[in-house]
């Protein structure tokens, strides 16, 4: 019945994609506005949100901020987080990953953990106090993204250390006004479209819709489903109220991992073949809605959100064993997995200016998150060339069943003032008093003792301070150009994060800290044409959560004593004309472990001094792009990740690599046509690690190419 009630659910948002296309043609013959272009994509001179809450100009923050407009993502045909953050300087995304095809490993500042970030959509922190949920992220419609290196530790609270990437799309009565359909690699489809609705009084309305089924070189690997988010908002009360709304249905079927033997990748199986069982999917439905209302007061504009978002996931795959035995012998393990993720988000403060240009936001915000989750494990025999029949997880017998019940509560009061004393100064400070407290009930059911079986009930509570201080300096100013310096401190905090794996962990590990600093400088040059920015950080951290493996090969998941991140970034954009632009980024990584000795195959590794895994020393970013209102467009970019190592001892590395993404096509008043090109070069690298298989590490998804087809609405 589950798989009937998501295949249902996908079909109604494949017709409703259907239908608000085919709304979009009649719109596109009879509109007469005309199709909205790519915005001159420059990191300064915007506005952000992400840092202060509040609107302020990049240039003035005291922190590396890049905003991203959602018009160029659009014209690059960006549909995931890779390509939205293929030219920040430092930061990575590749895909896929143990969430599924769907999924993406973002790395900052050398580290590449997925939830040592914080994902926020429109304000809200997006995967709660879990996790970052980003096979849900939704980038139609977008207006903007903003990415600002380091920790959120005041106005977020305890739920990043590393960066921020928060996706904001168009306010309700607002939308990019377009519609598109693809056709793609493999028999891949995808089509969007983002409208304003009829107004209703005051009260304002977007839709955005989107539907996709993409195929891969895999042939058993696919993602199929859709989105829906509604937004509305108007005048109540004298006050502004916002309303968002938002379904996703959506279908997985995962590839498989490759092993790692000794210091190199295994040749013993196929590239794409695929080892989960023919019962293999992660499907997920989720519901989520927001309430915003903003009044301004005597004391200030005081804001309140209220979130809450349901998710309901079917896991089920198998990961072979790291012997990879081939007698016949069972040499893969399955999970059939169900759980449940409920996430609430409530924030609401007051933000006001004071006597002497001080702006203070203060105010508290609650994160409250159940996840219930039950995982049937077994075990079968996969063939490694990959053509043997598969069994289904039916068929297996229930070797052991365990169970998670667990309920976090994130409570943080805060406040945080900005103060230019003068055009050239700005000073932000901030101090959170962050009480977390999280409980944790677990089982495991043994299928052949029942003796075995066991149970536990872990509690954890934090009540620790976060902050941040920083000042930037307009150290000189003519015309359009300027050049500002910035210097910042953050202290940051945060529970350990929960995978939802399959195997039982009852125990609540340390909680993860980290203390940084940075120093950059930002600006423009030649009458504004050139952006630029550039920044130097060191980070301390404590108690990072890894993965290793026991004596028998299961996943281990530890607290490592000590890292310390370092390095520089930078990026630049030069605008030759209104219509043709060139950036570019590179960076410099240091990530270490200070002191850990790791738990490794069930022995001893001293990693100390040893680079963390999968962290490049080096990354670099190159792209052109021609964008006129008319007429042929184009882009390309060009990705280069260096050298990693594949395991904590720095026994296994792994060579650089460049990708290439490019994009033609040709521009009429109401209608376009598009040629993209993703990873050109079809490299197909190691890029994430499982967490949950024995040294097992996800590739790259190969070459893939779309035709697109774009209206105006």
């Amino acid at each position: 019945m589950a798989v009937s009630r998501h295949s249902n659910l996908g079909r109604v948002l494949s017709l409703t994609t259907a239908s608000t296309l085919a709304i979009g043609l009649t719109a596109g013959f009879e509109a007469a506005a005309q199709a909205p272009q790519p915005q001159k994509p420059q990191s300064l001179g915007q506005i952000e949100v992400t840092a202060t809450r509040v609107p302020e100009p990049v240039d003035q923050v005291p922190a590396y901020i890049t905003v991203i407009q959602g018009s160029e993502l659009r014209a690059r045909g960006v549909t995931d987080l890779r390509g939205a953050v293929a030219l920040v300087g430092g930061v990575e995304a590749p895909p896929g990953g143990d969430t599924g095809p769907a999924g993406a490993v973002p790395s900052f500042m050398g580290l590449h953990e997925f939830d040592a970030f914080l994902l926020v959509v429109d304000g809200v922190p997006w995967g709660g106090a879990f996790n970052p949920a980003i096979p849900t992220l939704n980038l139609t419609n977008v207006e903007r993204i903003e990415i600002m290196k380091g920790s959120a530790p005041v106005i977020y609270g305890a739920t990043s250390f590393v960066g921020v990437i928060q996706v904001i799309h168009y306010p309700a009565g607002q939308a990019s006004n377009e519609a598109q359909i693809g056709y793609g690699s493999y028999g891949s489809v995808h089509g969007s479209a983002a409208i304003v609705l009829p107004q209703l009084g005051d009260f304002k309305q977007s839709l955005a819709v989107d539907g996709h089924g993409l195929n891969f070189s895999d042939s058993r690997e696919k993602i199929a489903g859709g989105n829906i988010l509604y937004r509305g908002g108007g005048q109540v009360g004298g006050g502004a109220l916002r309303v968002d709304a938002g379904v996703t249905a959506q279908h997985q079927v995962p590839s498989s991992p490759v092993v790692r033997q000794e210091a190199i990748l295994t040749t013993l199986t196929p590239l794409d073949a695929n080892y989960n069982p023919t019962d293999a999917k992660i499907d997920e439905t989720k519901y989520h809605g927001v309430l915003g209302y903003s009044l301004p007061t005597s004391l200030g504009i005081w804001e309140t959100t209220a979130s809450v978002a349901y998710s309901k996931i079917y896991d089920i795959r198998g990961f072979l064993r790291s012997d990879l035995n081939n007698d016949g012998s069972a040499n893969a393990d399955s999970q059939n997995q169900d759980r449940s993720i409920i996430d609430t988000y409530f924030d609401t403060h007051i933000s006001t200016t004071l006597p002497g240009n001080v702006d203070l936001v203060y105010g508290l915000d609650v994160l409250y998150g159940i996840g219930r989750q039950r995982s049937k494990n077994g075990e079968y025999f996969a063939p490694l060339n990959g053509q043997g029949p598969l069994p289904s997880t039916l068929d297996l017998h229930v070797d052991e069943i365990n169970d998670v019940n667990d309920r976090r509560l994130f409570v943080g009061q805060y406040a945080q003032f900005d103060w230019k004393p003068d055009d050239r100064w700005d000073v932000v400070a901030g101090l959170r008093l962050n009480e977390t407290n999280e409980r944790r009930i677990s089982s495991h059911v043994d299928g052949f003792d029942p003796t075995a079986n066991v149970s536990a009930t872990e509690t954890e509570s934090n009540t620790r301070l976060s902050g941040t201080a920083g000042v930037s300096y307009r150290a000189w100013r003519q015309g359009e150009d300027e050049t500002v310096l910035y210097a910042n401190y953050r202290n940051a905090f945060k529970p350990g994060a929960l995978d939802f794996g399959p195997d039982y962990r009852p125990d609540i590990l340390k909680p993860e800290t980290a203390h940084s600093y940075e120093v950059g400088v930002k600006g423009a040059l030649f009458g504004g044409r050139l952006d630029y920015q550039a920044g130097a950080f060191l980070l301390d951290f404590k108690n990072l959560l890894v993965t290793t493996t026991d004596a028998d090969g299961n996943p281990l998941v530890q607290n490592a004593g000590g890292e310390r991140l370092k390095g520089i970034e930078l990026e630049a954009r030069y605008h030759v004309n209104p219509d043709l632009s060139v950036g570019g980024s590179f960076s410099y990584h240091d990530a270490r472990f200070t002191q850990f000795i790791a738990a490794e195959g069930g022995e001893n590794v001293d990693a100390s001094g040893n680079r963390l895994t999968l962290s490049p020393l080096l990354l670099g970013a190159l792209g052109v792009f021609y964008a006129p209102a008319q007429g042929p467009y184009a882009s390309i970019v060009a990705n280069y990740v260096g050298r990693r190592f594949l395991d904590i001892a720095n026994q296994a590395p792994i060579g650089g690599y460049v990708t290439t993404d490019v994009t033609l096509g040709y521009r009429w008043p109401r209608f376009s046509i598009t040629l993209h090109g993703y990873n050109l070069s079809d490299k197909r690298p190691p890029v994430s690690a499982s967490e949950f298989g024995d040294q097992s590490y996800y590739l790259l998804p190969g070459r893939s190419v779309f035709l697109d087809f774009g209206f105006a609405l």
